[in-house]
């Protein structure tokens, strides 16, 4: 991937909307817009944000172009542990899709499988952060796993952990113990999904590592065709399913520097806002270095090839 052509790409303003494809619109979540295809998904990622679960009346331009790029990169990689979601020849089966119209939607659009997701979100913590510090300063656990007492904010954990949730149609997802993950998705699939996910996570934190980046944790998503077989589904190790810390400075005992959208959580929880929609407009600056954090994560990782 050319980054010089790439930041050419992005718009000078964010795409809120995509319209006017001749396929019929399924889903419209916080980020993507979701096209049916018969037996083919169209995703395309718009430039929306969000942050405690509230969409922001404003984007960030090109957010969805690095955010599918990074995707796009990622599912390369995992190839190598299960099969993704993507079609095979996906560059050129993309373009033949969108045809001639559309094809400058092509640097924000993927072209899948058409799935059944897994009712829950499989996440993978190698660190000791957000909610899982939050947890482990109260009960000085996580979820089913006892840890050392002497962990600090963003202490490494002593493996990687397998934390999975719910998926909430409406509101926040939930934590869940390996118990009722288990009986959620059966004892076989559950033990499927908890391999996998952790094995992703090995992949990623080495690379990560590789390009300078510490992989806290991050949130993988499943999905089963009609014959029961696991595909990596949704989107992979981006900095909006994922915690990334630059490693050159880190230091456990305090929050971290993040190549996520923390910084926009910090800039809102800083402001007088009760987290329910509408949220405030994000300022210029917050915008433009929120681009260049995602923007650098990108440039990191592939650099680390």
């Amino acid at each position: 991937m050319d980054i010089a052509y790439l930041r050419k790409l992005l718009p000078e303003t964010a795409q809120m909307t995509i319209s006017g494809l001749p396929f019929p619109k399924i889903a419209s979540g916080k980020v993507r817009e979701i096209f049916d295809l018969g037996d083919k998904l169209i995703i395309i990622a718009t430039d929306r944000i969000s942050a405690f679960d509230v969409v922001m009346p404003n984007g960030v331009p090109g957010k969805g172009i690095l955010l599918t790029q990074i995707s796009l990169w990622w599912f390369a990689q995992a190839a190598a542990i299960m099969p993704t979601h993507l079609v095979p020849d996906h560059d050129a089966a993309v373009l033949a899709a969108l045809g001639p119209k559309h094809a400058h939607l092509a640097p924000r659009t993927m072209l899948v499988r058409k799935l059944k997701p897994l009712p829950i979100e499989a996440i993978v913590r190698g660190y000791l952060a957000g909610s899982a510090w939050k947890e482990y300063r109260t009960t000085g656990t996580l979820l089913d796993y006892p840890l050392p007492p002497s962990l600090q904010e963003s202490s490494p954990l002593p493996t990687p952990l397998f934390t999975p949730s719910t998926k909430a149609a409406e509101g926040h997802d939930e934590n869940i113990s390996a118990k009722r993950c288990t009986e959620i998705l059966g004892p076989d699939s559950f033990e499927k999904i908890k391999n996998a996910a952790l094995a992703l996570y090995t992949l990623g934190a080495r690379i990560a590592t590789q390009a300078g980046l510490i992989l806290a944790d991050t949130k993988f998503e499943f999905g089963t065709d009609t014959n029961g077989k696991l595909y990596l589904i949704d989107e992979v190790l981006t900095p909006d399913s994922s915690r990334y810390w630059p490693l050159q400075g880190y230091t456990p005992g305090k929050s971290q520097p993040s190549f996520d959208k923390q910084y926009v959580r910090d800039w809102l929880e800083a402001q007088p806002w009760d987290k329910k929609a509408p949220g405030p407009t994000l300022p210029s600056q917050v915008v433009s270095h929120t681009q260049e954090l995602y923007f650098s994560a990108l440039k990191q990782l592939l650099h680390s090839e």
